[in-house]
């Protein structure tokens, strides 16, 4: 899990988390794509179900924590 969490988050800070990634429905569905493809490398021990719901919060949390070029809350801390 940790190991695709680092994976996930770096592919995201270098490709898809560009300026104003927010504003553009395509990159929007960009770092969604990706999170999901990431995810789909973990063993099968979620339903799709709960597995879309996982993919729906991590998501949430990216668009809440990372604004453009990588840029997030956490870097200030």
């Amino acid at each position: 899990m940790k190991k695709v969490a680092k994976a996930l988050i770096t592919k995201l800070k270098s490709e898809k988390l560009v300026l104003d990634w927010k504003k553009r429905q395509t990159t929007r569905a960009a770092v969604r794509y990706t999170i999901e493809t990431m995810l789909d490398e973990l063993p099968r021990t979620y339903s799709p179900e709960l597995y879309q719901k996982k993919c729906d919060v991590i998501y949430q949390h990216v668009f809440d924590a990372y604004g453009g070029q990588g840029a997030s809350l956490y870097a200030a801390r």
